[in-house]
C-alpha cells in the first residue's frame, strides 16, 4: 500500500454513481458550487515569454485563514478551465485547509482563449515553466504543489522529468494523466465510447476556433473536418507545433518517456475502471525504479470522479491532502 493510501479508506463509489461511467459523468450533473468561500480571490495575467504575445489567466484564491502550507497550483485537463468542476472542489477543499490555491488556464482555454492565439496541447511543458517562473513572489516562498488533472497531468509530468532535480515544486500530483497518448487515443476510440468521443471533439473544435485563436484557413478547415480526436492531432495540433503527425506528437509528448527522470515527489492517481485512459498504461510502468514516483490505483472512480461513499469530499482530494501532509518536512 503506498504513503499515500496508509490512512485512506479504499475507494467504494457513492449511490447512484456505481460504474466507471457513471462516476465520469457525475462532473456533468452534479451541482456546480462556484462558492469557495475564500477572503480574496484575484485574477492574475500570466504574459508568455515566447515571443508569441499570448496571456495566461489565473485565479488566486486565498483562504480566510492561512495555515501557512504550501500553496497549491491546480492544471485543468483537455477542454477544461478554472471552472472545471474538479477543479473548483479541490480548490474549495485546499482552501478550507489554509492554503492558497491558484487555478491555471492553458494556452487558448477558459477565459484565456480570447488573449491566445495559439492553444495547449498535452506536451507543452513549457507553459508550465513559463506560469511556474512568473507566479508571485509570496506565492513560491511558502512553496509549491502542482496537481494537474487528465492532459494536464501528462504535460505536469513531463515538465517534472525535463526539471529534474531542478523542478521548483515541493510535491506534485496527477490525477487519471494519459501518461501513453497513443494508448489512451486507441482506447478512446472504442466504439464504447462513442457518446463521449462526439461530445470531446465537438468541445475541442469550439476550444480550437474560439475568440482570439489565430489559425490559417487551412487550420480552421483541419479542425472542422477532423472525426476524431486522432484526426484533429494529426491534422491540426501536430503539423502546427512542428510534429510529423498525430503518433509522433504522441510519442515526443508522452509521460512515461519523461517519468524516470523525475526527482520531485510525486503521487500519480488513477481509477481501473477509468472509461477513457487504460489502468494497463500504469500497471506495467517499472514503480520500483523511480523512487520519487507513487502510484496510487483504484479499483473505481471513473475519468477525475471519484465521488465516493461516506464524504462530499471527492476521494482524490482526501488523497492529495494526505500526500501532501506526508512529502512535507
Amino acid at each position: 500500500m503506498s504513503h499515500a493510501a496508509s490512512d485512506l479508506v479504499p475507494f467504494r463509489p457513492r449511490f447512484p454513481w456505481l460504474t466507471g461511467d457513471l462516476q465520469t459523468i457525475a462532473n456533468r450533473f452534479l451541482p456546480r458550487v462556484s462558492d469557495l468561500g475564500a477572503a480574496a480571490s484575484e485574477r492574475l495575467r500570466l504574459a508568455m515569454d515566447d515571443g508569441s504575445g499570448d496571456t495566461l489567466l489565473a485565479m488566486l484564491d486565498r483562504p480566510r485563514i492561512d495555515r501557512g502550507g504550501p500553496a497549491l497550483v491546480l492544471i485543468h485537463g483537455l477542454t477544461g478551465c478554472e471552472t472545471s468542476t474538479y477543479m473548483l472542489n479541490t480548490t474549495r477543499h485546499f482552501l478550507a485547509l489554509g492554503h492558497p490555491v491558484l487555478r491555471l488556464n492553458l494556452r487558448g482555454a477558459g477565459p484565456s482563449r480570447p488573449l491566445c492565439g495559439d492553444i495547449y496541447y498535452a506536451g507543452r511543458s513549457q507553459d508550465v515553466r513559463a506560469a511556474l517562473r512568473l507566479l508571485p513572489a509570496d506565492l513560491t516562498a511558502r512553496g509549491l504543489v502542482a496537481v494537474g488533472f487528465s492532459l494536464g497531468g501528462n504535460m505536469l509530468l513531463k515538465y517534472l522529468g525535463e526539471e529534474g532535480a531542478a523542478a521548483p515544486l515541493r510535491a506534485a500530483v496527477a490525477v487519471c494523466a494519459p501518461i501513453d497518448l497513443s494508448a489512451t487515443c486507441q482506447h478512446m476510440l472504442r466504439p464504447r465510447n462513442w457518446l463521449y468521443h462526439r461530445y470531446i471533439i465537438a468541445m475541442m473544435r469550439r476550444e480550437a476556433l474560439g475568440p482570439g485563436a489565430r489559425l490559417t484557413a487551412a487550420e480552421r478547415a483541419a479542425v472542422r473536418s477532423a472525426r476524431n480526436v486522432w484526426e484533429y492531432d494529426d491534422r491540426f495540433i501536430a503539423p502546427r507545433h512542428g510534429f510529423a503527425g498525430a503518433e509522433d506528437y504522441y510519442d515526443k509528448s508522452k509521460a512515461v518517456r519523461y517519468m524516470p527522470a523525475i526527482r520531485t515527489p510525486t503521487l500519480l492517481i488513477a481509477a481501473a475502471d477509468d472509461p477513457w485512459i487504460p489502468v494497463a498504461i500504469y500497471r506495467r510502468f517499472a514503480w520500483a525504479a523511480s523512487k520519487a514516483l507513487e502510484p496510487l490505483l483504484a479499483a473505481g472512480g471513473g475519468h477525475v470522479g471519484f465521488h465516493a461513499a461516506g464524504s462530499p469530499t471527492p476521494w482524490h482530494d482526501q488523497a492529495i491532502e494526505r500526500f501532501i501532509r506526508g512529502s512535507m518536512p
